[in-house]
């Protein structure tokens, strides 16, 4: 692999990112920012990554 410096995310899994998120922001304004069903109805990182 070769190397990044200048790439923030290199490194981050999407699962990490939207764990982070989710942490941060919560489910509701998560749902509110970007309205994806799955951040309001099965409210999980499994469910999520299979979108």
């Amino acid at each position: 692999m070769s190397d990044q410096p200048n790439n923030p995310l290199h490194g981050l899994t999407l699962e990490k990112i939207l764990c982070d998120l989710v942490n941060h922001y919560g489910w509701d304004e998560l749902y509110k920012m970007i309205e994806i069903r799955c951040f309001y109805n099965e409210t999980s990182i499994k469910s999520i990554l299979k979108f």
